[in-house]
């Protein structure tokens, strides 16, 4: 053992109990911003000679324990696009470099992160606050997502086309009662259906449902009318129509139009309206033959409407921007509808502490972190989305306290050390013979 062995530990303390300095004032520093990881020190000491008789002095080194996989806490947020994961995960981003025919150009690498205070911006994508854009896998129109491809989320679909009415839906209930002696004794009852045309234009339609005169129920008693006529309003293309419905004795359709149909079979009815924008094929649902679905005529004194559907949509404008739990990203729109635009998945690692640390609490995928597997969220062991709240800084302040101190300590005794060793080097100099 020799005094400059015992100084030059010293001075690798004192370097080492700086680096954990580094880290701890790194931690404080960040305590508040979104999805930071606290950098933890880890001491390892280096071993010049060690036997059962000698040690000599070695070393000690700091290096950075990260803490990528440790939560954070989870908090509300008044912003409805702040996304916090719950469990293991990261959301895949992108990096803007410059800028391409007024839109953001994106780097081709790949970066991830745990902070989920994502906003929209001025071109309509995803941006948190440290302007990486939130990627996404595209859906389609026929909700399809295309887990092929994984781009930065845009929303620019502003307007809701019109669709036209090409179904509708209609369960209400005629009540049994007494047939009429005559025509003029007939009760009649209407209900207007909304229609849209092919330029998102409301129509109504009128479906009048009118007693036939003398048709009582089975003998030998007499019992409720049976048959009805339907009737449509404005007329259909090619003329008036007038559609005889009998009902069965439990109140069920029996026959349509004159055809008895095998029970459980759809009773519907195919026609076209004409609104000035040529014809428009409509199909009207009734219900079932002999089951007490749609139409049917039970006990009660007055027409009763229980549901009615149509599938036309009128334009839409937007109205804002909802992201649900399982990651689908859907526009809404002042008409009542809404259109899953894409879904956003969340990104998993063998080992995410190996994760390359970047700007803005990013991070890069290393070949000690494992291949990134891009999956829905809360599949195969991956979080679980939390919206409308983000993920907070697991950096404790008490805790970073603590280390503190012990760092001033553990630096004060290596100067001490340093100084100690000093002097005695400056005692040897002096020694006369």
């Amino acid at each position: 053992m020799s005094l400059f062995g015992a100084m030059t530990t010293a001075i690798s303390g004192l370097n080492a109990q700086s680096r954990s300095l580094g880290h701890i004032s790194d931690n404080l520093a960040n305590s508040q911003s979104a999805g930071y990881k606290r950098v933890d020190t880890n001491f390892t000491n280096l071993v010049t000679q060690s036997t059962q008789t000698m040690h000599a002095p070695g070393s000690v080194m700091a290096r950075p324990d990260y803490t990528n996989s440790i939560q954070g806490t989870i908090e509300q947020s008044d912003n409805p696009l702040s996304l916090a994961i719950g469990g293991q995960g990261f959301f895949s981003v992108a990096q803007a470099r410059g800028s391409s025919n007024g839109l953001p150009a994106f780097d081709e690498r790949q970066f991830y992160t745990r902070a989920g205070d994502f906003r929209m911006d001025r071109d309509g994508y995803l941006v948190n606050g440290s302007d990486y854009f939130l990627q996404g896998w595209p859906v389609d129109s026929n909700g399809n997502v295309d887990r092929t491809t994984l781009a930065p989320l845009r929303v620019s679909q502003q307007v809701f086309n019109p669709i036209a009415t090409s179904a509708v839906e209609i369960a209400a209930n005629l009540p049994a009662i007494d047939p009429p002696a005559t025509p003029a004794d007939a009760r009649s009852f209407s209900t207007q259906v909304p229609v849209y045309d092919q330029l998102g234009n409301r129509h109504a339609l009128t479906l009048t449902f009118a007693q036939t005169p003398g048709t009582a129920g089975p003998p030998p008693t007499a019992g409720p009318a049976r048959s009805w006529q339907m009737s449509i309003s404005p007329s259909p293309v090619g003329g008036a129509v007038s559609i005889p419905i009998v009902f069965g004795t439990n109140g069920t359709i029996e026959s349509f139009d004159g055809v008895t149909g095998t029970t459980n079979a759809v009773v519907d009815l195919n026609f076209q309206m004409d609104f000035g924008l040529g014809n428009q094929d409509i199909n009207l649902n009734l219900g079932r033959f002999d089951v007490a679905q749609g139409i049917t005529q039970q006990a009660g004194n007055d027409f009763s409407l229980r549901t009615l559907h149509q599938n036309g949509v009128p334009p839409g404008s937007y109205s804002g921007l909802a992201i649900r739990e399982n990651g689908d990203v859907a526009v809404n729109y002042d008409n009542g509808e809404s259109r899953v635009i894409a879904r956003v998945p969340l990104v998993s690692f063998s080992d995410p502490d190996k994760l390359q640390r970047l700007d803005g609490q990013a991070f890069m995928r290393t070949i000690e972190s494992g291949e990134a597997q891009v999956m829905d969220a809360a599949t195969n062991g991956v979080g679980k989305l939390v919206v409308g709240a983000e993920e907070g800084s697991n950096v404790d302040i008490g805790t970073e306290f603590t280390k503190l101190i012990v760092a001033q300590r553990a630096y004060t005794a290596n100067t001490r050390v340093v100084t100690t060793s000093d002097e005695m080097l400056q005692d040897t100099i002096n020694m006369k013979r």
